[in-house]
């Protein structure tokens, strides 16, 4: 297992001037809740708080508290309505649910330093038996990065996108995205007229920025979901538009792409990290990103857009001599 420290963040500090965390959520399947939970209370001594049959949570001194659940919303509601544990139709739908529906693991925010004591975890969950994404191909499997914002400014939230707008068809190559997840809809790309309408932008207000992402993405389901962020900045907008009750104000950015691949034995949590770090370092880097705006208009052709084929090709030869890969 590579022991690869978490590559530091060109900016360090999130809008408040304190270290900027991360939150990852894991899925995965071949472990009970049960069996989860003792993994995570044996590498992190951590103390169990019960919630309902299908949710627990696991409280760790200096981290914070992990949320462990069966990963099916149905079920949670049916646990708490009917009194949780003390339910048999609700046990005997649990333990059914652990065999038919992923268990996830929600960390609370972490910073990059506290996150090397997630390394030990994953290679707990492996050899107890977790699988990832390779597992199945019914269920689309993910890792979820929920980096911290350096800003609330508009203009700085519209680096990021510009960022990961040029970059995201890399990105799905550079994760090895499952076929199963790329079929699903829940990391769909930002649509082309979206990608044009952010690299001619160079300044926006925090409405228009939220009006215009709406009007493109009014949906969780993209790979960069930006719903959860613009709802700490305006919940009611956010939910007028959308109405969706999954959706959590926080001020961090949701990267739902990477797989999750628990069943490798060297994997861990860097890998992901590192691929969403050059999103992060574009976004941060003013003369790669504005070199990088002019060239996608400059390979807009009429009627067919931007060739994806060559302008991935283009940006993997960048990043190499960058030395960013």
């Amino acid at each position: 297992m590579s022991k690869t420290l978490f590559k530091a963040l060109t900016e360090p500090l999130n809008y408040e001037g304190e270290d900027r965390r991360v939150g990852f959520e894991l899925e995965f399947s071949g472990l009970t809740l049960e069996r989860t939970v003792e993994v995570l209370q044996q590498q992190l001594s951590g103390k169990r708080v019960a919630v309902s049959k299908a949710e627990q949570k696991v409280e760790v001194d200096e981290l914070g508290s992990f949320t462990v659940e069966i990963d099916w919303d149905y079920l949670k509601r049916k646990a708490k309505a009917e009194g949780g544990d003390n339910s048999a139709w609700v046990r005997e739908l649990g333990s059914i649910a652990e065999n038919l529906v992923p268990i996830e693991i929600v960390c609370p925010p972490l910073t990059l330093e506290q996150c090397e004591r997630l390394i030990p975890v994953t290679d707990a969950l492996r050899e107890a038996g977790a699988k990832g994404t390779d597992e199945s191909w019914i269920a689309a499997y993910g890792v979820h990065i929920n980096p911290e914002v350096p800003s609330l400014e508009p203009n700085v939230l519209l680096r990021y996108l510009q960022a990961f707008s040029l970059l995201q068809w890399w990105l799905v190559e550079a994760h090895r995205v499952d076929t199963t997840r790329k079929l699903s809809p829940y990391i769909d790309k930002y649509p082309e007229a979206y990608i044009r309408l952010l690299v001619s932008q160079q300044e926006v207000s925090r409405e228009q920025l939220i009006n215009d992402y709406l009007e493109h993405n009014a949906t969780r389901n993209r790979a960069l979901d930006m719903l959860p962020l613009f709802a700490f900045l305006n919940e009611e907008k956010i939910m007028k538009a959308v109405e969706d009750n999954k959706i959590k104000a926080r001020p961090t950015f949701h990267y739902r792409l990477p797989n999750c691949q628990l069943e490798h034995p060297d994997w861990d949590l860097t890998e992901p990290w590192k691929i969403w770090w050059i999103v992060d370092a574009l976004a941060n880097d003013e003369q790669a990103l504005d070199y990088w705006k002019q060239a996608f208009t400059d390979a807009e052709r009429p009627l067919i857009g931007v060739s994806e084929k060559d302008w991935k090709e283009r940006l993997q030869q960048w990043l190499k001599d960058r030395e960013w890969l």
